[in-house]
């Protein structure tokens, strides 16, 4: 029996001749669950879950023996260039502080002279705080909004389990709304906007952001559970690894001892890269130029927030290094500036497994013991003051972690919402994710389990596709790219092109742009596509539904063309309906249906759609009767 796709809708004709087109999304009959273990943020982390690690096995000496060989002495010679550059760079760092992070208004994004300086900031110190992004009221709605959606669903996972500052949760309204607000889809835009490509040919788009769903954090006073320390995500062994990060030869400056040609702003080269080599509950496999977050609070340094390393490059060539070198005498006989002198480090005159605060299927850490040069205890710094509607970034190596301890009066609480260019990895990852979404369950790079499934509170996907962008939609995959608009690149449109394929929205989404074309353009492609004898169409419900239907003359040919043809076509669907949305309050009108005059002999056409609800006039906010 051919495999139905769940998301889409299946023409195909009552003949059993062989089919000549066809385009799905997919081809299982229900979303594929996660694949990772099941678990919390800490799954990822050592230092948080407990877990000893283990020894790496052997042929990780190989590796580093391979990595170096042919270049050891210009290796041990910038390893000491390395460290005089550390040695002065602390300084700056310990005397500004929280100065060294650089600033920009939102408003002043456009503001040629501010971007100037920002730039050169930012490329520096690899982190930034981004003013005002969103109103305190749409961001403080939406904490309310959560507080409320975690009322309602008593069985909220997080960490730590007894009292949570980190919620496992990704499709909760505020979430959504969140990513999908024009202003957070220009600042990550704008951001991106500062990496390069060497490779004018590279498949890569920094002006479409795709939207990758995380989880987020509401932590109150006091809390010590979430102390996460020094970090970096997106991979650890995988940044030595030839099928890792070796695949764009991302480092290969570093190990051939040229670290100062290592630029961390150039996209081709981790194109190819493979970040989540061991399946890790929560690893990420998805390029994020960027880590983030919206902030719904005030929060001070000190009271549960972020903290960053400013050395940046610097600090990414010394943790790529730190493997290859030892001391000679230990801390516990040089004491120290003793210890961390250049006289006191030579390269391993045999290579050993040991990658320094690396284990497979975690993130990267470090610590003083492991990086002792890197000072962390005094240049990991504070963000500064934020306040709701700020938005924090920072490159996808750079070091990070949180305060220790909460020590502030009220919670400190963010939506984590990285930066995601448009790539076909990213676009492939895009389509599983939305068939996470569909059913509620957490997305491919997370801990398995039921996740929302059950929650009361969801939005359907018919609210989300009246209430957000059509930018947003496609940072979604709920949309197909404009492919062919004026001014795109060859290489963006080539990728735009390839990700409406590999979303499914190719050939029909081609084929509905060229029916437009003509006044009875919809009515022709439809009334073709239905009752075709001679090949089988796999029709994106999306597709039908944001190109065909939103006018009365696709409303009209869809159901004359179903009228028409439904004695000679078998129809097939798997259709999994969106659990119920949140209860209307007093103040939200109650839904109004699309399909009230249409007339289909098989209505759950329409309900495969999605084209049941359309609620104007309310606001995100108004969509939950339920105690707080």
């Amino acid at each position: 029996m051919r495999p139905v796709t769940r998301l889409s809708l299946v023409m195909s004709s009552g003949g059993a001749r062989p089919a000549m087109l066809r385009r799905s999304i997919a081809t299982q009959t229900t979303a594929v669950p996660s694949s990772k273990a099941t678990g919390d943020i800490s799954s990822v982390f050592p230092s948080l879950s407990g877990q000893t690690a283990k020894p790496l096995p052997p042929r990780f000496a190989d590796l580093k023996a391979r990595l170096k060989a042919g270049h050891e002495d210009a290796l041990q010679a910038s390893w000491y260039r390395l460290l005089a550059e550390l040695r002065k760079e602390i300084e700056d760092v310990k005397t500004l502080g929280s100065a060294t992070i650089p600033e920009i208004e939102y408003g002043d994004i456009g503001n040629v002279e501010q971007r100037t300086r920002f730039r050169d900031d930012l490329r520096k110190r690899g982190v930034a705080v981004i003013r005002g992004v969103v109103s305190a009221r749409e961001a403080l709605g939406w904490k309310e909004l959560l507080s409320r959606y975690i009322a309602t669903n008593p069985g909220v996972k997080g960490f730590p389990a007894e009292n949570p500052a980190v919620y496992e949760l990704y499709w909760s309204p505020s979430q959504i709304l969140a990513r999908a607000h024009p202003n957070l889809l220009l600042t990550q835009a704008f951001l991106m906007s500062h990496w390069h490509t060497k490779d004018e040919s590279a498949l890569i788009s920094t002006s479409h952001p795709t939207l990758y769903a995380d989880r987020l954090r509401m932590r109150q006073p006091g809390d010590a559970g979430f102390a996460l320390g020094p970090h970096i995500d997106s991979g650890s062994c995988e940044r030595w690894e030839d099928d890792g990060y070796g695949r764009g030869h991302v480092y290969d400056s570093i190990f051939q001892g040229n670290w100062e040609a290592y630029d961390p702003w150039e996209s081709s080269s981790r194109l190819p890269v493979v970040s989540d080599l061991y399946n890790g509950a929560g690893a990420c496999s998805m390029f994020r130029m960027f880590q983030g977050w919206l902030s719904m609070s005030e929060t001070a340094p000190g009271e549960g927030t972020l903290m960053v390393n400013p050395l940046f490059g610097k600090a990414t060539a010394y943790f790529l290094l730190r493997p290859f070198f030892r001391p000679r005498k230990g801390c516990e006989e040089a004491w120290g500036s003793e210890f961390l002198e250049d006289g006191n480090w030579t390269m391993e005159e045999e290579s050993t497994p040991v990658l320094q605060g690396a284990v497979p299927s975690k993130c990267q850490e470090l610590n003083d013991a492991m990086h002792p040069h890197l000072a962390l205890g005094e240049t990991m710094v504070h963000v500064p003051r934020i306040r709701p509607g700020d938005y924090v970034a920072w490159h996808c190596d750079t070091i990070h972690a949180v305060d220790k301890l909460h020590t502030g009066k009220t919670d400190s609480s963010v939506l984590y919402i990285p930066c995601c260019p448009l790539t076909e990895p990213n676009a492939h990852y895009l389509a599983r994710q939305r068939e996470a979404f569909n059913d509620g369950i957490p997305p491919p790079d997370f801990p398995s389990g039921p996740g929302e499934s059950a929650f009361r509170g969801r939005l359907a996907l018919d609210y989300i596709l009246d209430n957000i962008s059509m930018e947003a939609q496609r940072g979604m995959g709920l949309a197909g790219y404009e492919a062919q608009a004026e001014g795109v690149a060859a290489p963006e449109r080539e990728m735009l092109g390839r990700a409406n394929e590999i979303l499914g929205f190719g050939i029909g989404l081609l084929l509905v742009q060229l029916a437009g074309i003509t006044p009875n353009g919809t009515h022709i492609f439809l009334a073709a596509v239905v009752a075709a004898e001679e090949m089988s169409f796999f029709l994106h419900p999306l597709l039908l539904r944001n190109h065909v239907l939103k006018t009365p003359v696709g409303l009209a040919a869809y159901q004359n063309s179903i009228t028409a043809s439904r004695q000679r076509t078998s129809f097939h669907f798997s259709y999994h309906p969106v659990p119920q949305t949140l209860e209307m309050s007093a103040k939200c009108p109650p839904p109004r249906s699309h399909t009230a005059a249409v007339r289909d002999p098989q209505p759950q056409a329409i309900r495969a759609a999605h084209l049941c609800i359309n609620r104007p006039g309310s606001e995100p906010w108004e969509l939950i009767n339920s105690p707080i």
